[in-house]
């Protein structure tokens, strides 16, 4: 929550709220000041445009992406299935407003070359579970427990989030055909 004498994070709190809402297409920058109550002169001095402040909306998720994708591809030796998915169900957890946003809004954000990085992401961190050449079972089996990790995370609202992080990763290992347990046991 932002602080109230923080305007800049005031802002975009309302924006992430009515994009959401609305759909950023649809938010106009005189709806967001109405919203706050101030003038869109006075969001003007914060942003000079829709697009500068939906980039400064997405540049945290981009930004601990990144961070993210370093340490991965920093550790050494084999990676480990679970500590990836876990890692990456993380991310998408913190970031599940802004990963909404960037699903509901898909079209209009190709234009912003945000989500070139985000597929880059997942591209890197399929070769690391199942290689760079996979078969297309595998190649299949990483793109399932990939996106299947990224949308429990951000689908699932009512559930406690370690709870969600356990079943979350569990399905994915079992995507990956890594799974320690029996399916009937993951239901608990």
């Amino acid at each position: 929550m932002a602080r109230p004498g923080d305007t800049k994070a005031r802002i975009q709190e309302a924006a992430r709220e009515l994009f959401l809402r609305k759909g950023v297409g649809k938010t106009s920058l005189q709806d967001i000041a109405d919203q706050l109550g101030i003038t869109k002169p006075a969001l003007y001095y914060h942003f000079s445009s829709r697009d500068d402040l939906v980039r400064s909306i997405l540049k945290p998720l981009v930004d601990d992406g990144e961070g993210y994708m370093a340490a991965v591809e920093a550790r050494e030796g084999e990676v480990d299935a679970r500590s990836l998915l876990e890692g990456y169900f993380d991310f998408h957890y913190k970031h599940r407003e802004v990963v909404m946003l960037m699903i509901q809004e898909l079209v209009g954000l190709m234009d912003l070359g945000l989500l070139e990085r985000v597929y880059d992401w997942r591209e890197r961190l399929a070769v690391l579970l199942v290689g760079a050449e996979p078969s297309l079972a595998r190649a299949a089996r990483a793109t399932v427990a990939l996106g299947g990790v990224a949308d429990c995370a951000v689908q699932f609202h009512d559930v406690p989030q370690a709870e969600l992080r356990e079943a979350s990763v569990a399905a994915g290992l079992a995507a990956l055909g890594l799974d320690q347990v029996g399916l009937d046991q993951i239901d608990r």
